[in-house]
């Protein structure tokens, strides 16, 4: 393992799963709901070491000579005097809004990344069939044999712990029954009494 990978790994594993899936959003570009926090933290990990290993500049720095490049050959800045993107290869010149337009193209869904290295590289990995690409499928609702339907709710395990004692705390039979009652109570509050009705806590035997 590099030497530098640990303290990255550590520092992730420290968030909580709210800010570890913003920086899932911030680093791969997509949105997650996943409540796995190893998962999230290997694609994390994985995006920052392909984007890394892709980087203009790593490449760059690899190729150079011993020798300091001529002057000819660095970089022409703006005439603002900022430093361009990459000016080599297909993608030279591109801005960040085409290159996000390019990904949507390419990769079939729009991204909310503004790091340059990962949109160049997730755009050659869908070229050459080595992600997915399309839109990201929909969870499969899960239907009991009784009819109910299964919905997602994910929470931070922190999160979760502090509520699972509180309606204990509170006596309340289960977790179930501690939905219920809360749903019943804030369409009650919405002036959905007919919606609520459906919800109303049934008498404890």
């Amino acid at each position: 393992m590099p030497r530098n990978t640990a303290p990255k790994t550590k520092k992730l594993e420290s968030m909580n799963l709210t800010a570890l899936r913003a920086r899932y959003r911030e680093v791969v570009g997509e949105e997650t709901r996943s409540p796995n926090k190893k998962f999230l933290i290997r694609r994390i990990e994985e995006s920052l070491a392909a984007q890394k290993r892709h980087s203009p500049t790593r490449r760059a720095t690899a190729a150079a000579p011993s020798a300091p490049p001529a002057p000819a050959a660095r970089a022409a800045t703006s005439d603002e005097g900022t430093q361009p993107a990459s000016q080599y290869g297909r993608f030279a010149g591109m801005s960040l809004e085409a290159l996000q337009a390019k990904y949507r193209e390419v990769v079939g869904r729009p991204t909310g990344s503004s790091d340059i290295p990962y949109l160049k590289w997730k755009i050659r990995e869908a070229e050459a069939g080595r992600v997915p690409v399309g839109p990201r499928p929909e969870r499969e609702v899960k239907v009991r044999e009784d009819g109910k339907r299964v919905i997602p709710l994910s929470f931070d395990a922190e999160d979760l712990a502090v509520l699972d004692k509180a309606w204990r705390d509170a006596g309340i039979p289960s977790r179930t029954r501690f939905f219920m009652r809360a749903v019943h109570r804030e369409l009650t509050a919405m002036g959905a009494t007919e919606a609520a009705a459906r919800f109303a806590p049934k008498e404890e035997e």
